[in-house]
């Protein structure tokens, strides 16, 4: 019903916030689109520009939609829901979600290990390791930069493969018998830096979710210390909870 119940106990930014989310979530509103304007929402439902504030701006914090000033405000790009529970490769966890991975290498070399990354994968500072860093993609959109710390028997080897178009995690298993088994992660919210505001189109302090993660493989061996900056507004993260 594209009305407002004034005889409702419902608050009417309530009701017009969640009609709103129903044009969306049914597909009337595509992403991209642009949503009706505070004034236009007013004389159209009959409601004060206050009120139709209210109900834009809660949508635009539960990342619904997003404002662009002097532009308007328009649909958001549905958010990837990331389970906190399962260790997946970036490729795998797209592919599951019907999108096509994508990803360009930014830096692929041998470097000592910084004292982070020793202390994350228990070598000593300054040991030979590999660092990858990509941008990984989702149907062409840039989602996340990871650089990734390496250091197993024979790393180097992999300063030979195709490290745009192939699973890491796959060729680890297959070429060199590293199965990822486990995983301990750190998570914070922070500012996006200038250059990672350029590699993932975002604009000036957008928010993003760094991301630290140290993988284990199946002897329960550190051999991947991970750093990502993930989009803010594309990535939502799931855990599901047990009580002991």
């Amino acid at each position: 019903m594209d009305t407002l119940d004034k005889n409702s106990p419902l608050p009417m930014y309530y009701q017009l916030k969640e009609l709103l989310r129903g044009k969306i979530t049914q597909g009337e509103w595509k992403p991209g689109d642009v949503i009706p304007s505070e004034r236009e929402l007013g004389e159209r439902y009959h409601i004060s520009r206050m009120t139709a504030r209210q109900a834009l701006v809660e949508l635009t914090g539960e990342g619904i939609v997003h404002r662009e000033q002097g532009k308007g405000t328009f649909v958001a790009e549905p958010k990837i829901l990331q389970s906190l529970s399962r260790l997946t490769g970036y490729t795998e966890d797209m592919h599951e979600r019907t999108l096509r991975p994508g990803a360009r290498v930014l830096r692929v070399e041998m470097v000592g290990a910084s004292e982070r990354a020793a202390e994350s994968l228990h070598i000593p500072q300054g040991t030979p390791i590999l660092l990858l860093e990509r941008l990984r993609m989702a149907d062409g959109a840039p989602m996340a930069v990871e650089a990734s710390h390496l250091h197993f028997d024979r790393v180097h080897e992999l300063l030979g493969e195709d490290l745009k178009n192939a699973s890491l995690y796959h060729l680890l298993t297959e070429k060199w018998g590293v199965i990822p088994t486990r995983a301990e992660q750190q998570m914070e919210a922070a500012l996006c830096s200038q250059r990672r505001q350029t590699q993932l189109e975002l604009g000036e302090n957008a928010p993003v979710l760094k991301i630290r993660r140290t993988t284990y493989d199946q002897h329960g061996r550190p051999f991947e210390y991970v750093e990502s900056t993930y989009r803010a507004d594309r990535y939502v993260l799931h855990a599901e909870l047990a009580a002991p």
